[in-house]
């Protein structure tokens, strides 16, 4: 993770488990929308970092029938990290793919 992304280094240091980011819920900026929390991450294994943060889509009729896409936000819409937070800036339109388990 960048430095400049979290929010308060002295609080939760320079480094991060990704166990530790799914537990995060993430606020989309633009519109106060609660997204969802992150459920996997894209890695970058040439440049050893991670690229983009996925958090499940919308759900289909009424919730009941699970989901067929997710949001993979790139981690430069990441604008802070928080304690229990993640705020991003990005347009969910461009953001939402089809699940790649599907």
């Amino acid at each position: 993770m960048h430095a400049a992304y979290i929010s308060n280094k002295k609080a939760l240091g320079a480094a991060m488990r990704i166990c530790d980011l799914k537990k995060k819920e993430v606020i989309n900026i633009c519109d106060g929308q609660r997204i969802g929390c992150i459920i996997d991450v894209e890695f970058d294994l040439c440049n050893c970092c991670i690229t983009h943060i996925i958090v499940p889509g919308p759900c289909k009729m009424f919730g009941m029938f699970g989901r067929e896409e997710e949001y993979v936000i790139s981690v430069s819409c990441i604008k802070q990290i928080g304690s229990d937070v993640v705020l991003v800036e990005a347009n969910l339109e461009k953001c939402l793919n089809k699940c790649k388990w599907l």
